[in-house]
């Protein structure tokens, strides 16, 4: 029981929910690990790491990721996604699609880009959305990400749909909020779903709701990705 599962998230489910529901799949005492936080809202590959392939988790969160991301311009939250508190801009001008090509270059490269309030980043030794939470201020600074590309896939305001190849660390709400912002109108992510994680694709991904059968053949070997 070594090697990375592919499982396909659900919305509405912490990455730390589905290692909760992968660990029925494996004997007891088989060690399961995530790559990396994927949000509550989001759905798609989130990768497993079991047994050896713990070791390697670091190496695949390295890895490029890709979104397919719908963005809902006019509106704000505090949680920069549609699960916050969602505040509307009924009189936000509505950008032309002129407007939205021409800003969306300066997202691309490596950027300097604020994390969201709600993060599962540490500050001072606690998670960013524990004290967002509580209402204390969150002293969060802007760090380097990487974006590699964000194409435009269609604009039906409020609607906007991107597919954004990045690195890791790089938050798509944040993404989202500051083009709004810069469109003048405010945005948050309705809808998110990550396609790619280096080699492993949604299309190969296991529901939870799969049998143990199934997922432990859906294991990919540690040699097979070259990952040592």
């Amino acid at each position: 029981m070594n090697g990375f599962l592919v499982v396909d998230k659900p919305a509405g489910m912490t990455s730390r929910d589905v290692v909760n529901r992968a660990q029925f799949w494996f004997p007891r005492r088989t060690k399961i690990g995530h790559t990396g936080t994927l949000d509550p809202l989001a759905t798609g590959v989130l990768v497993l790491c079991i047994g050896a392939a713990t070791k390697l988790a670091d190496r695949v969160q390295a890895m490029p990721k890709q979104y397919d991301a719908r963005i809902r311009l006019g509106a704000t939250s505090n949680t920069d996604d549609a699960d916050g508190e969602v505040v509307e801009s009924p009189t936000a001008p509505i950008p032309t699609l002129a407007m939205i090509e021409s800003a969306i270059p300066a997202f691309v490269g490596t950027i300097q880009q604020l994390p969201p309030q709600f993060s599962a980043l540490k500050v001072q030794g606690q998670r960013a959305y524990d004290l967002a939470r509580r209402g204390a201020d969150v002293p969060l600074q802007p760090r380097p990400v990487r974006v590699d590309s964000i194409l435009l896939h269609g604009f039906n305001w409020p609607w906007l749909d991107l597919r954004i190849d990045c690195g890791k660390g790089t938050y798509i709400r944040s993404i989202a909020r500051d083009l709004g912002a810069v469109l003048g109108v405010g945005g948050l992510v309705q809808t998110l779903r990550r396609t790619l994680v280096g080699p492993f694709a949604a299309e190969r991904g296991i529901q939870l709701d799969a049998p143990a059968h199934e997922a432990k053949a859906a294991l990919v070997s540690i040699d097979s990705i070259g990952a040592i």
